[in-house]
């Protein structure tokens, strides 16, 4: 087993917890925040086809939101008939930690397969680190 299986990030973010969920679970938001899906191609069914901005490598996408929870899982892979839960996104209203209710908590969880060896983990867990600082400044901002 290699080190590292799972990584977790968090931002507080200055929008209310439905807004940050709403904008996050929308396919049409992913190129503005995820280093490995700039470039989107989204079919009519949902299904993601984003471009790694690292490697050019290409993965689908499909996004499972389920609004009541505030969760998000993001089924990834190569293949579009394989896709499995790889990063899940929980948004947690700001009330249920002590923040205003016009204030939330985004966060990333990333699941690391046996196939992504060091480096690929590193970029991974790196990059969400940063999208994170970015959707809380392009909600924030108005420009998400």
């Amino acid at each position: 087993m290699k080190a590292g299986q799972s990584h977790i990030t968090s931002a507080v973010v200055n929008a209310s917890a439905r807004d940050v969920f709403t904008r996050m679970a929308d396919a049409k938001n992913l190129h503005r925040w995820s280093f490995g899906t700039w470039k989107t191609e989204i079919s009519p069914d949902g299904l993601v086809l984003g471009t790694s901005l690292f490697d050019g490598s290409q993965i689908y996408v499909h996004i499972d939101a389920d609004a009541v929870r505030l969760l998000i899982d993001f089924h990834l892979g190569a293949d579009s008939k394989k896709l499995v839960p790889r990063i899940q996104l929980r948004v947690v209203p700001g009330g249920q930690v002590g923040l205003g209710d016009d204030q939330s908590v985004l966060t990333f969880i990333a699941w690391r397969s046996e196939a992504m060896d060091d480096d690929r983990w590193r970029r991974l867990t790196a990059s969400h680190e940063m999208e994170a600082v970015l959707v809380k400044s392009l909600i924030e901002s108005g420009q998400m």
